[in-house]
């Protein structure tokens, strides 16, 4: 009995540590897909899933999410790879000095935020938004939130950037092959990014 206590207390510990090492950060950065494109590809990423939150509408969808976000949730391991890094690398993905939106994308929607999940985030995200001032030399104007609610945005916008042949626009869906890096282009992220950020633009094709 004495054994077996002890090799499920050992378990216990062991599965405590592996859940330790897990994190998530919620971010906004314009359209979700391009957010989750870009993480989904660091190291220690486990996860990335596009959604909804920021706002007061209960079970927002793509049609309406007034008042929310376009974010990401990303699960990483933090024994690889930490919150801070998660944050340089978000601040340096997105212009940081737009206030309107992001890119071809308007509106608060499409806005730029951090959303802490505690007090910890949340002092680590100020101090990132400070360096990222500094090393810009311009004021930033991402705000750093309170996380609230995350909503699952549906199930066609995950992993978009991977296989859709349709663009989702606001005069309907049209259909073009390799419809994200279409998208991603013709919205002069990228472009935009780099003329921002230059040598330390992160993701930028």
């Amino acid at each position: 009995m004495k054994i077996l206590f002890a090799a499920a207390l050992a378990l216990a510990t062991m599965t405590g540590a592996v859940w330790a090492k897990t994190e998530k950060a919620i971010v906004a950065g314009g359209c979700f897909w391009c957010v989750e494109s870009d993480f989904e590809s660091v190291k220690g990423v486990k996860s990335v899933v596009s959604g909804y939150t920021g706002g007061s509408l209960k079970n927002p969808t793509y049609n309406n999410h007034e008042g929310h976000f376009e974010a990401v949730e990303i699960t990483f391991d933090n024994a690889v790879i930490s919150y801070d890094q998660i944050l340089h690398l978000f601040l340096r993905s997105v212009d940081v000095t737009d206030a309107g939106g992001q890119f071809c994308d308007r509106g608060n929607a499409y806005k730029t935020a951090i959303f802490a999940s505690n007090a910890a985030q949340k002092a680590s995200a100020k101090t990132a938004v400070a360096e990222a001032e500094a090393a810009l030399g311009k004021k930033v104007v991402t705000p750093v939130k309170s996380a609230s609610t995350f909503w699952q945005a549906e199930d066609y916008h995950q992993n978009y950037y991977k296989s859709s042949d349709i663009v989702i626009t606001r005069a309907g869906p049209k259909s073009k092959k390799n419809a994200y890096k279409y998208y991603r282009n013709a919205c002069g992220r990228d472009a935009r990014v780099k003329q921002v950020w230059g040598a330390d633009a992160a993701f930028a094709h």
